[in-house]
C-alpha cells in the first residue's frame, strides 16, 4: 500500500491513499484525514485503508496531481537518524586520519523533524560556503514503541518506509561536533519522497529489517552512484530498538539508516559528496568535487527506473531569501 498527503493549506496536508502505479489516488478522510492521525490509531485504521487501495487496484480514483504531494509526514514528532552503514564511517576515518568510533552500539542523532520538504520543493540554504551536501538514506515510520522493546519485537512496530534526502551542510558540521553537544545549523529541513510504503509493497526487498534496493543518485542528471540498501550493519528493527532503550517512541517517529555506502564504492559510487571527497583523498591526495551551488539540481530514485514505490525526489538548491525586519 501506498500513502501519501496533499496541500490542503494546513500543516499536515490531506492523506490520500495511492494506486501502484501512481497515477490515481483516493482520499483517506472518513478513515484518517492525515497520516499523523492514522499512524497513531494504525491497527484500526489499516484495513479501512487498504479497502482503498483494493478499490485503486480495480480502477476507482482521481487522477493524482504530483505537484501538490507534500513529503509523506511534513511535519513528525521525532526524527532519530542513524549510520548504519560502516563503510562510509570507514571511509571518512581513513581519509581524515580519524580513530575509530569505540562502540558496538548503533550511531544515531536527533533532528529537526518540525519540517519535511517534499520530493520536488525548492531547497532553500543561506551559503553556498556552507559546504552543501546531500545524503540518499531509507527510513521508516513507527507507532508507538515502549520502551525496552526487543529487535525482534521492533519489527512489528515499523509501519511505514520511506526514501529521504538528509541534507547536509559539511562546512558546519566539523564545528558543532567539536562543542560535544550535536548538530543543529548543520542539519537543515529533510526532504522525503512522495510516497510512504508499507513493507509488503516491497515483497523481497524488504528483508531482515533492511532495503534491498539500491539508490541512484544523479546531480544535475549526471550520475554520482548507486548504493545498494542492503549492507546496513544494522537493521530499522535494530535501530528502532536502540532508540527505545530508555524512552517510549511517540507513534509517527521517523528513523533514517544513514547516507548508503557499499564496499564496492568503487564501482557503485557514492550517496553524498562528502564520501565521494574522502575517497578522492584517499586515492588521489586531495578532495577534487566540490559541494552543491545554487541551482544544481539533486535527483534520488530507489530501484534505479521510474517506477520507484516511493517515487522520486528530484530538488533544485536556492538561495535563502532573508527579511530584515525593519524598526
Amino acid at each position: 500500500m501506498r500513502l501519501a498527503t496533499i496541500s490542503n493549506g494546513q500543516p499536515d496536508g490531506c492523506l490520500v491513499v495511492v494506486s501502484r502505479d501512481a497515477r490515481r489516488c483516493l482520499p483517506a478522510n472518513g478513515v484518517a484525514d492525515t497520516l499523523q492521525r492514522a499512524i497513531e490509531r494504525w491497527d484500526s485504521v489499516e484495513p479501512a485503508l487498504r479497502q482503498l487501495a483494493d478499490r485503486l487496484g480495480q480502477g476507482d480514483g482521481v487522477a493524482l496531481d504530483e505537484s501538490r504531494l507534500l513529503a509523506p509526514l511534513p511535519r513528525a514528532w521525532q526524527w532519530l537518524d542513524g549510520s548504519a552503514f560502516p563503510q562510509h564511517g570507514e571511509l571518512m576515518q581513513k581519509a581524515f586520519n580519524l580513530p575509530p568510533i569505540e562502540t558496538d552500539r548503533p550511531l544515531m542523532y536527533q533532528g529537526l523533524s518540525d519540517r519535511f520538504l517534499s520530493g520536488t520543493q525548492d531547497v532553500p540554504l543561506p551559503s553556498e560556503a556552507d559546504g552543501i551536501d546531500f545524503e540518499g538514506e531509507f527510513g521508516v515510520i513507527t507507532d508507538a514503541v515502549p520502551m525496552g522493546t526487543s529487535a525482534q519485537d521492533a519489527l512489528s512496530h515499523i509501519k511505514l518506509i520511506l526514501l529521504i534526502n538528509d541534507w547536509s551542510l559539511r562546512a558546519i558540521a566539523p564545528i558543532e561536533m567539536k562543542t560535544g553537544f550535536g548538530w543543529v545549523q548543520a542539519k537543515p529541513a529533510c526532504s522525503v519522497a512522495p510516497f510512504a510504503v508499507t513493507p509488503d509493497e516491497l515483497g523481497n526487498a524488504w528483508q531482515d529489517g533492511r532495503v534491498h534496493l539500491p539508490l541512484e543518485v544523479r546531480v544535475n542528471d549526471a550520475w554520482f552512484g548507486n548504493p545498494h540498501g542492503s549492507e546496513m550493519a544494522f537493521g530499522f528493527h535494530e535501530l528502532v530498538a536502540h532508540a527505545a532503550r530508555t524512552r517510549d517512541l511517540v507513534a509517527g517517529t521517523i528513523i533514517g539508516s544513514g547516507t548508503l555506502s557499499n564496499a564496492d564504492y568503487a564501482t557503485l559510487g557514492s550517496c553524498c559528496i562528502s564520501e565521494r571527497r574522502a575517497i578522492e583523498m584517499i586515492e588521489q591526495g586531495e578532495a577534487k568535487t566540490p559541494f552543491l551551488s545554487f541551482g544544481d539540481r539533486v535527483s534520488l530514485v530507489a530501484s534505479g527506473n521510474d517506477n520507484s514505490p516511493f517515487g522520486n525526489i528530484n530538488q533544485q538548491i536556492v538561495a535563502a531569501k532573508f527579511q530584515v525586519a525593519t524598526p
